[in-house]
């Protein structure tokens, strides 16, 4: 059985996820700012994704009998320097986003509450592959100039991105 620490954490969690989503849509907003549109549609799907992971903590609360309670949110940052520093600021992000799942990690193992240890199994994969993502994109952007080919093919690519929900 899942103890009031646990489940207040996640509750925590699903907020925080929810707050993620409205960090990327001001990167978004940003960007498009920037007429960086297809930059722009990046975070537009990180924050569809993120909407995504807080919906799986509802409804994994609810399938638990427990009470999902929604929180307000502070004013995510809405200005940055550079397309850099909003990818660097996403890669912060999304560590510290794995932080806090490793933290969920350790109190449903000490509590020995298996059924969640399995649940937060599939984020903290997630988190793995974003941090990866973040990582070389940011590696990509230091390679490359703003005025480059490179730098308007990067955006392009990104233009096409689309949130596809993981097949359950």
């Amino acid at each position: 059985m899942m103890n009031e620490e646990l489940h207040n954490a996640l509750n925590e969690q699903m907020n925080f996820e929810f707050y993620s989503s409205q960090v990327y849509l001001s990167m978004a907003a940003y960007l498009s700012g920037e007429s960086l549109d297809g930059f722009a549609n990046f975070f537009i799907v990180q924050a569809e994704e993120e909407r995504f992971h807080a919906m799986k903590i509802y409804q994994f609360l609810n399938n638990r009998g427990k009470r999902a309670t929604i929180q307000g949110m502070p004013t995510p940052r809405n200005d940055y320097k550079s397309v850099l520093e909003v990818y660097e600021e996403g890669y912060k992000h999304e560590l510290e986003v794995t932080e806090r799942f490793y933290h969920l990690s350790d109190l449903a193992l000490n509590e020995r509450e298996h059924a969640t240890i399995q649940f937060l199994k599939w984020f903290i994969d997630e988190q793995v592959e974003e941090e990866a993502m973040f990582d070389a994109i940011i590696q990509k952007l230091k390679r490359i100039d703003k005025d480059s080919n490179a730098f308007f093919m990067l955006e392009a690519e990104f233009a096409q991105r689309k949130f596809t929900p993981p097949a359950e």
